[in-house]
C-alpha cells in the first residue's frame, strides 16, 4: 500500500507484501496513474524476450475519503483474464469502502477524545480559584469514568501532596487514606511514569507497592496513578481508584494521560496564583537559588558571581565620605547706605551690580530745601551780628548778651544746616560691588530717614553660606575643610573652612535646613557676592557601602520605629 501525497511529497510507500520486497517500477508507475486518474488500473507487463518471466497485470486503486485522495493500493498478479480482472478490482474497491469507514470510525473516536479532553478543560476554567477547579476536575473525572475516587495532588518538596478528592469539598491530611494516596502518588512520582495496578501481564515491570497497598485498603480495587507535567518536569499526580474487578483498559489510561498533560499546567497556574505573596517570594527564592547551584543558567550565575564581588569590594573599599550642600557667596563684610533724613531722590548715579570706589557719589537728595533754610540762618545771623554791635556801641551789656547768645544758635544752625547738606551725598563707605538697591527709575521719589537705598559688599573677602539638610548637620563641625562649586566659573573648585555652625534651622521648598558658615580659602576676579553653587564639606573616610546606602537604611530605621511604637 502506498500513501499518495500528490500536493507535497508524491507517493509514500507505506507496507509491502511479502515483507523484505520494495516493489516493482511496473507497480509504482500503474499506483502514480491511479492517483493521477482518480479512477482504478489494470495495466500489463510483457517481460523481455531474454528474460525467464511470465507476463504480470499490475492493477492499482485509489483511496478515497471525502473525495480527497489519502492513499492507493496497487497488487502485482500473474496474467489472468479480463473477467478474473475485474473481480480483482472489485474486491480492491470493496476493500477501499471498508478502509475508508474503518478511517471514519477512527476519526470519530479521535474526535470524542479531544471533545472529553477539552470538556476536562473547561471544567477547570470554569472557576477562578485553584481548590475549587481541582475539586470540580477530579469529581468529574470520576463521574465520567465511572471510579470510585479520583485524587489530584501537587509536588511540594520532595514528596507530591493531596490537594483534592473527588466529590469532597474538604478532607483530613492526616488521616490513613490520605497517606496511602500520596504515597501511590509518590510512587509514580519517582517511576516518572503512569503506573496500573494490578498490572497488565504483558506491561512492562514498575514498583507497585504503594498501590498494592492503597487497593488493599480499598477492597482489592483497580488503581492508576498518572503523572502531572509541565515545563518538562513532573509536577503532580493523579490517582483514579475503580471498584474491584473494574480494571483500566489501555483507552481509559491513554485518556488519562492526556487529560493529564493538558490540565496539569492549567491547574497548576491556579495553585501558584493562589498562594499568598510571602509564599510566592519564597518559592521563586527556592527557585533561583536551584537554578544558580543546578546545571545551565550561565547568564545568572555570572550576574550573581558579578553582584557579589560588586557587595565584597563595597564592603572594603572606603572612599571619602562628604556633605553636600546648596552653597551662596556673600560678602565677609556687607554695608549698608540708608538715607540720612527725609527728602527725595535727585540723582542716582549706581546702582546694584556696579563696582564702585570708597568716595564714590551712589545718589544724590534734593537740597534746594535745605539750601534755603541755610540762606535763611545767614541772614539772619548777619540782622543779629549788627543788633550786637549796636548794643556794644550803646553799652547795653544786657542786650549785647542776648543778642551773642542768638547770633551762636545762628551759627548752631548754620553748621547743621552743613552737615545735612553733605549728606545729600550718598557715598560709597568703601572699594566693593552694589548688591542692591537702584534708585534710577525712582528720582523724585520721597525717602524716610534710615530706609535702606543700597547695600555694598566688598570683593576681596568673601563667606560661603551653605544649607546643610538636617539629616546631615550632626557630621557638620567647625574647622572641617571643602571644596565650591560655581556654575559661573566652571571647571574650578575653591576651597574653604567652615567657621561657624549656627543652631537656627531654615525650612525651604518644604525641606529643613541649617545655615552653615565657610571662609574661603583663595579669593578669584571673577567672584561676586549672590552667587550659587554646591558646596561638599569633606567629613572622613569611611566604607563605599555605607555611604551609598545609609540614607535609605536611615529612612527605614525610622520608618519602623515610627511603626513599631
Amino acid at each position: 500500500m502506498i500513501l499518495a501525497v500528490p500536493e507535497e511529497e508524491g507517493l509514500v510507500p507505506a507496507a509491502y507484501w511479502p515483507d523484505g520486497t520494495k516493489g516493482a517500477p511496473e507497480l509504482s508507475a500503474a499506483a502514480e496513474l491511479a492517483v493521477a486518474e482518480r479512477r482504478g488500473v489494470v495495466r500489463k507487463h510483457e517481460p523481455s524476450a531474454s528474460a525467464d518471466a511470465e507476463p504480470t497485470d499490475c492493477i492499482a486503486y485509489p483511496l478515497l475519503a471525502n473525495g480527497q485522495i489519502f492513499g492507493v493500493v496497487a497488487i502485482e498478479m500473474t496474467s489472468r483474464p479480463e473477467p478474473q480482472q475485474r473481480a480483482v478490482m472489485q474486491l480492491l474497491q470493496w476493500g477501499s469502502a471498508w478502509f475508508q469507514v474503518l478511517s471514519q470510525q477512527e476519526k470519530a473516536a479521535t474526535n470524542e477524545r479531544l471533545a472529553t479532553v477539552l470538556g476536562f478543560i473547561a471544567t477547570c476554567l470554569e472557576h477562578a480559584r485553584f481548590e475549587s477547579a481541582a475539586t470540580a476536575l477530579a469529581t468529574e473525572l470520576a463521574t465520567r469514568l465511572s471510579c470510585e475516587r479520583v485524587s489530584l495532588g501537587f509536588v511540594q518538596g520532595q514528596h507530591i501532596h493531596l490537594n483534592a478528592l473527588s466529590h469532597s469539598a474538604g478532607f483530613g491530611s492526616k488521616t490513613n487514606i490520605v497517606r496511602h494516596i500520596e504515597a501511590a502518588m509518590d510512587e509514580a512520582f519517582d517511576q516518572q511514569a503512569t503506573v496500573v495496578f494490578p498490572a497488565a501481564p504483558d506491561g512492562r515491570v514498575q514498583l507497585i507497592r504503594a498501590h498494592a497497598e492503597l487497593s488493599r485498603h480499598q477492597g482489592g480495587g483497580s488503581i492508576c496513578t498518572v503523572p502531572l507535567t509541565g515545563d518538562g518536569r513532573v509536577i503532580g499526580g493523579l490517582t483514579l481508584e475503580r471498584p474491584a474487578g473494574q480494571d483500566f483498559d489501555s483507552e481509559t489510561i491513554e485518556l488519562c494521560e492526556r487529560v493529564a498533560s493538558m490540565v496539569g499546567p492549567l491547574l497548576d497556574l491556579k495553585r501558584r496564583d493562589d498562594r499568598w505573596l510571602l509564599r510566592k517570594i519564597w518559592d521563586s527564592l527556592q527557585t533561583q537559588g536551584a537554578n544558580l547551584v543546578g546545571p545551565r543558567h550561565w547568564g545568572l550565575k555570572f550576574s550573581a558571581l558579578t553582584l557579589t564581588g560588586l557587595m565584597i569590594f563595597l564592603s572594603i573599599a572606603t572612599g571619602d565620605y562628604r556633605v553636600t550642600a546648596e552653597a551662596t557667596l556673600e560678602g565677609s563684610v556687607q554695608r549698608v547706605v540708608t538715607a540720612p533724613q527725609d527728602g527725595y531722590i535727585a540723582q542716582a548715579h549706581s546702582r546694584a551690580g556696579d563696582i564702585v570706589h570708597a568716595g564714590d557719589v551712589l545718589a544724590t537728595l534734593d537740597d534746594r530745601d535745605l539750601k534755603l533754610e541755610q540762606l535763611k540762618w545767614a541772614s539772619e545771623r548777619e540782622q543779629l551780628l549788627k543788633e550786637y554791635r549796636s548794643a556794644l556801641a550803646s553799652h547795653d551789656r544786657a542786650q549785647a548778651s542776648i543778642l551773642s547768645a542768638q547770633v551762636s544758635q545762628a551759627e548752631a544752625q548754620l553748621q547743621l544746616l552743613a552737615e545735612q547738606l553733605a549728606r545729600t551725598q550718598l557715598i560709597a563707605p568703601f572699594d566693593g560691588l552694589v548688591v542692591s538697591g537702584d534708585l534710577s527709575q525712582s528720582l523724585g521719589a520721597p525717602v524716610k530717614r534710615g530706609e535702606i537705598l543700597f547695600e555694598v559688599a566688598p570683593l576681596a573677602t568673601y563667606r560661603v553660606m551653605l544649607n546643610v539638610d538636617e539629616r546631615d548637620i550632626a557630621e557638620v563641625a567647625s574647622g572641617q575643610q571643602g571644596e565650591l562649586a560655581l556654575p559661573a566659573i566652571s571647571g574650578e573648585t575653591m576651597p574653604f573652612t567652615v567657621t561657624k555652625v549656627t543652631p537656627v534651622s531654615v525650612v525651604e521648598d518644604g525641606n529643613n535646613f541649617f545655615r552653615v558658615e565657610a571662609q574661603l580659602g583663595q579669593s578669584s576676579e571673577g567672584l561676586r557676592p549672590g552667587m550659587e553653587g554646591i558646596g561638599k564639606i569633606h567629613i572622613e573616610r569611611r566604607k563605599l557601602v555605607w555611604i551609598w546606602t545609609h540614607r535609605l537604611v536611615d529612612w527605614l530605621r525610622l520608618w519602623v520605629w515610627s511603626w513599631w511604637s
